[in-house]
């Protein structure tokens, strides 16, 4: 099994997740985030003052998927959060030694 970290940009969470519903996910946990990478940040006007924005608004996506799923998965992901721009984000792909399901006590990939 696999834990899947994707940061994109906020407004493509929607796209992103009907991707990943597409090719069979069934769950996903998504958190808002902040952050910088080569984007850098940028500069915004607010009452007259300019200001620096060091970390920029980003969502955070968390799957758990089989080994065989992976590949789909990165690929929705990419597909749907791709705009050509800089700041569309990173995948994090990391593996995943054992699942539990609370409710039920299943384990491994029956849990997910």
């Amino acid at each position: 099994m696999k834990k899947i970290e994707a940061i994109i940009k906020p407004f493509k969470l929607d796209e992103v997740r009907e991707a990943l519903s597409d090719v069979g996910v069934s769950g996903l946990t998504v958190t808002e985030v902040k952050g910088f990478g080569r984007q850098k940040g940028h500069t915004e006007l607010y009452r007259g003052a300019e200001y620096v924005v060091d970390f920029l608004p980003k969502i955070k996506i968390e799957i758990v998927v089989a080994n065989q799923d992976v590949d789909g998965a990165i690929e929705a992901i990419v597909k749907a959060a791709r705009t050509g721009k800089i700041g569309d984000g990173k995948i994090f792909v990391t593996s995943v030694e054992q699942v539990v399901r609370i409710r039920t006590g299943e384990t491994d990939e029956a849990a997910i």
